[in-house]
């Protein structure tokens, strides 16, 4: 190992976990079906034949068919893109807003940080199900009810998160030379403050994953999130809960998508929440488990 090379791989995260690296490689299976469902799947999805309707599965309906002759495995596959679709929007959105908010908050102090973080722990007053319950409720039934629904509870962890990580920052000597050189507020935050800000952050979005999948199928079971035709894998089991003792494929094949999803994105979360923050395990522990505001070994 050369002497340009040591510094780099010190640098560089490790996850040693092998467990860690079976959720990713699951999850990039997960992702690759998803997108590539239009090419894997054996069936056009909004296919219709009720001649073949609730046939248990088969050489040629490998997950079987629901009442409507569709193939569940078809389904299954473009549920992937909706479900990933949602988290993703979900999770950019509340990190947008959430970690501009705190690092703002983190970085000024004050009065401004009073009032963002006193707006924060309004939020923060409700369970964030109830509130996504509750503003879906509202809102017309739709995959865009369910991002908008989610993402509303979901951005004050990471302005905690953000804000706790920025005050930190905003008082260490390279940010101070900073300031004595006379460079302005906004550009120390966006060349010092934020980017060094980032890794938790990261960190708390491959934990909150599987925690908006988990909450966008629970909201589109209960008839307040994708409706048909959309493929959304907690509509499929919703469709399904009648005919789990006659037609048991109905929902456990899309129940089982929504579980190793799930656990893929909770498993390679904490392995890189080990890899980036070995002294988090203990704190993860104590804290329960992934969700809105699980811990990253950062408190405010």
């Amino acid at each position: 190992m050369t002497l340009t090379q040591a510094p780099l791989r010190r640098t560089l995260p490790k996850v040693t976990d092998r467990f860690a690296t079976f959720g990713a490689v699951l999850m990039v299976l997960v992702v690759l079906a998803s997108i590539l469902a239009p090419w894997l799947a054996p069936y056009p999805m909004d296919e219709l034949n009720p001649l073949i309707g609730s046939q248990p599965p088969s050489a040629a309906h490998w997950f079987g068919t629901d009442q409507a002759g569709r193939d569940l495995l078809t389904r299954i596959l473009y549920g992937g893109r909706t479900s990933l679709f949602i988290a993703v929007a979900v999770l950019g959105v509340s990190a947008l807003a959430g970690v501009t908010l705190g690092v703002v908050a983190g970085y000024a102090g004050g009065w401004v940080r009073d009032v963002i973080m006193r707006v924060t722990d309004v939020f923060l007053a409700f369970p964030a199900l109830l509130l996504s319950l509750a503003l879906a409720v509202v809102l017309q039934p739709s995959v865009t009810t369910v991002i908008v629904a989610i993402a509303v509870t979901w951005w004050p962890w990471y302005t905690r998160l953000a804000a706790s990580m920025a005050a930190s920052i905003a008082t260490r000597s390279y940010v101070d030379a900073a300031r004595c050189l006379g460079v302005p507020a906004p550009l120390i935050i966006l060349r010092h403050v934020l980017p060094n800000s980032l890794t938790p952050v990261l960190v708390q979005l491959s934990l909150d994953a599987g925690g908006v999948i988990l909450t966008s199928a629970a909201l589109s079971y209960l008839g307040l999130g994708a409706q048909e035709p959309t493929a959304e894998w907690g509509l499929m089991v919703q469709q399904g809960q009648t005919l789990f003792t006659t037609d048991w494929w109905v929902v456990t094949f899309p129940g089982l998508a929504i579980l190793v999803t799930a656990f893929a994105f909770n498993v390679l979360g904490e392995g890189l929440r080990s890899a980036l923050d070995p002294r988090s395990g203990g704190a993860r522990q104590a804290k329960g488990p992934a969700g809105p505001g699980a811990s990253t070994g950062v408190a405010e």
